[in-house]
């Protein structure tokens, strides 16, 4: 069997519902129960303490470790003073979007002292992936990592390693992130840039007052670890580097690629990597670091460096770490070079089908804009010129309904959403120009959904723009894994470029940064039924609107249809 939306767009439509039958006769068998408790708690950083919201008093929060095909229940109780969901990263949510935990998409928010038990299958999926709040900016320190093992008797496509360690990526702000972003809703400005960033939880040496909290990893000279790294950070891309040595990508968000070794590594927002680290250099100790890929000019970015220690057993404690030689903030030829060489496996044993006929083609402008200010207040018109920032796909500026998308749509409540997301840009323009007319700078809005129907092949193209400011754009879909069969620099040419694609054995994902000033093309099958958000992994982007929603329809029978909502749902 393989994993990975390879192994849904392979079979047929007969044999993935018998598949998902026998899955749910089997599944019952094999429960994981976890409880999280999300409440507020005292956080000492950067010679601070603040109360902030947390998960079981851990930050980063548990790690789930679960088995392919295991049902999994997160019992989840809400002791915070505010509306929280949990997002289950990257899990496919087969026939159960009511469990994926996008506020007002799949549910309401699970209010202020109540409790809600999330449940749902992991089903054909092995690797790192990642769970986090997705109501507000309380994911900033509500996440945490999720572990997929292959099924009991299954092996990995890689040699074993001798143990394994989780390696999350954070930003910290000294200010509550809550206010952080109610501050950039209210100047209509950009947000205040973090402070720090993270390696599990800790800052590291090259701040003040986090020596003694930094981050280590015990290793032994000639063994081979497996590091599955996240990329929970709220506004930034990240350079990943560990001093004097190489590693090796083996998956890529629960989806395993050919082994690419590399010394560096880019990882957006929501990302995850699994990679294979031989400590096969002199016994000592070196730095793990992770700083900041923008194409952002100096002084609107957090341009610091966080730290953790690689410590090979036998070191001595007052050896100093050495560290990395790292490439510049903007550089952009060293990311390009790190995606271009990452490939799906592709193997006999993990086969993949790349979509070749596409039955719904859509091209998307991402990027930000400029609404005009229309009265003689100012205090919520800080943007550029007396203005407000703002984003969108498609010239559409997403607006959150009062009720969960899903719910109006399941239950057929007019008035929510309208079905009118367009397909291509409704202007075209020169997307890349420096000189966009500002007649273009400002978008509508509107809460505009694309329907799809069940089985059909898919591709999207995500066109940046440099309307305002250009930027790079983490984007992700929920409850699909894509191919990522292009990308380039400038305008996307419908003629050319489609030349150009690897439609063989492209990486596969669920989140893509696509290149600033540039475009990406991704490929899929609609084959899960529900209510997706699409949306930019930069929190801000999103809280300005750099979302839009994919509603699936059902297929023939029970299997290939939407699950009946859980009796508890949460009520707005």
């Amino acid at each position: 069997m393989s994993l990975c939306s390879g192994y849904f767009s392979m079979v047929s439509s007969v044999v993935l519902l018998t598949f998902l039958a026998l899955f749910d006769a089997s599944a019952r068998a094999h429960v994981h129960h976890s409880t999280f408790v999300i409440e507020s708690t005292p956080i000492t950083r950067l010679c601070q303490t603040h109360s902030r919201v947390i998960v079981n008093g851990e930050f980063p929060g548990p790690t789930l470790y679960v088995h392919n095909g295991d049902s999994v229940r997160v019992k989840t109780i809400n002791k915070s003073n505010y509306n929280a969901t949990i997002h289950w990263h990257g899990v496919r949510q087969i026939r159960t979007a009511w469990a994926d935990g996008a506020g007002y998409i799949t549910q309401c928010p699970i209010q202020a002292g109540v409790k809600y038990t999330y449940k749902f299958r992991i089903i054909a999926q092995e690797g790192t992936l990642w769970w986090h709040a997705h109501v507000s900016w309380l994911r900033a320190t509500v996440h945490g990592a999720i572990v997929i093992y292959p099924k009991k008797g299954s092996s990995y496509p890689f040699p074993q390693p001798y143990s394994e360690f989780p390696i999350v990526l954070g930003e910290w702000w000294n200010k509550d992130p809550e206010a952080v972003e109610r501050l950039l809703i209210q100047t209509g400005s950009a947000p205040n840039i973090s402070d720090a960033f993270l390696i599990n939880g800790q800052p590291g040496d090259l701040y003040s007052c986090s020596k003694s909290g930094t981050t280590k990893i015990s290793v032994q000279r000639g063994k081979m670890y497996l590091l599955r790294i996240v990329n929970a950070a709220v506004n930034n891309h990240l350079f990943f580097k560990i001093a004097s040595h190489n590693f090796t990508v083996v998956a890529l968000d629960a989806c395993y690629t050919k082994p690419y070794t590399t010394d560096i590594m880019l990882i957006t927002p929501g990302q995850t990597a699994d990679v294979l680290l031989t400590a096969n250099q002199a016994i000592a100790k070196y730095y793990i670091v992770a700083n900041v890929y923008t194409t952002q000019s100096i002084g609107f970015f957090d341009n610091t460096t966080t730290t953790a220690i690689l410590s090979y057993v036998g070191s001595h404690s007052s050896t100093t770490p050495s560290l990395p030689q790292f490439p510049t903030y903007n550089d952009t030829a060293t990311v390009t070079k790190f995606n271009k060489g990452l490939r799906s496996l592709a193997s006999k044993e993990h086969p993949i089908e790349v979509p070749q006929n596409i039955d719904e083609k859509l091209l998307i402008t991402i990027g930000l804009g400029l609404f005009p200010c229309r009265t003689n207040v100012t205090t919520n018109c800080q943007g550029p010129n007396n203005t407000r920032v703002t984003a969108s796909m498609n010239n559409v500026s997403f607006v959150l309904p009062d009720i969960a998308i899903l719910q109006a749509y399941y239950f057929g409540i007019n008035g929510v959403f309208t079905t009118d997301f367009p397909s291509n840009p409704p202007i075209v323009f020169n997307y890349t120009s420096d000189n966009i007319p500002r007649s273009l700078w400002s978008p509508i809005t509107g809460t505009k959904v694309k329907v799809l129907n069940y089985n059909a092949t898919v591709q999207v193209v995500f066109q940046a723009t440099n309307i305002f400011q250009p930027d790079d754009h983490p984007m992700h879909i929920h409850g699909y894994d894509f191919y990522v069969v292009g990308e380039g620099f400038g305008n996307y040419n419908a003629r050319t470029d489609p030349l150009t694609f690897n439609l063989v054995d492209p990486p596969e994902r669920n989140t893509v940064g696509v290149p600033v000033g540039g475009w990406t093309a991704i490929r899929f099958k609609a084959d899960n039924p529900g209510v997706w958000f699409v949306h930019c992994h930069f929190d801000d982007h999103l809280t300005w609107g750099l979302n839009m929603v994919f509603v699936v329809k059902n297929g023939n029978g029970n299997l290939a249809s939407l699950e009946k909502p859980p009796p508890k749902l949460p009520k707005c």
